[in-house]
């Protein structure tokens, strides 16, 4: 089903790499649920770039709207368990944004291969 790569998503690629556009991060976000089942709210990226100066924390791999989509996919699965407070959030998106042992787009990768893996098409089309 996924073996061969539709022209639009060669096209996404070419276009933006291995990361998430506004449309891709928005997209994202829809299909999230935080741990009560709830919709997730998508953080704008100047919130996001403020709360992260507020903390004192600089995030230095982050392409586009990868920041974003960490910080709200984090936020659905740990906050409250393993992530304790907004703090504790912002550093675990800057240690996974900037993983010296991680690949490009090692974010992205992982959305997509959970998308492949749950059978959620994605309209590359409507991403571009």
């Amino acid at each position: 089903m996924y073996d061969i790569m539709p022209e639009e998503q060669r096209a996404y690629l070419s276009n933006y790499g291995k990361h998430f556009s506004s449309k891709m991060y928005e997209f994202a976000v829809k299909m999230m649920r935080d741990r009560k089942g709830g919709k997730v709210e998508a953080v704008k990226k100047e919130d996001l770039e403020k709360k992260l100066k507020d903390a004192g924390i600089s995030v230095e791999n982050d392409v586009m709207y990868d920041a974003c989509y960490t910080y709200c996919m984090s936020k659905s699965d740990f906050m409250g368990s393993s992530i304790e407070d907004e703090k504790h959030l912002l550093l675990y998106v800057k240690d996974l944004l900037d993983d010296p042992d991680a690949s490009d787009g090692q974010v992205f990768n992982r959305f997509y291969a959970d998308c492949v893996n749950a059978g959620t098409p994605i309209d590359w089309t409507e991403m571009l």
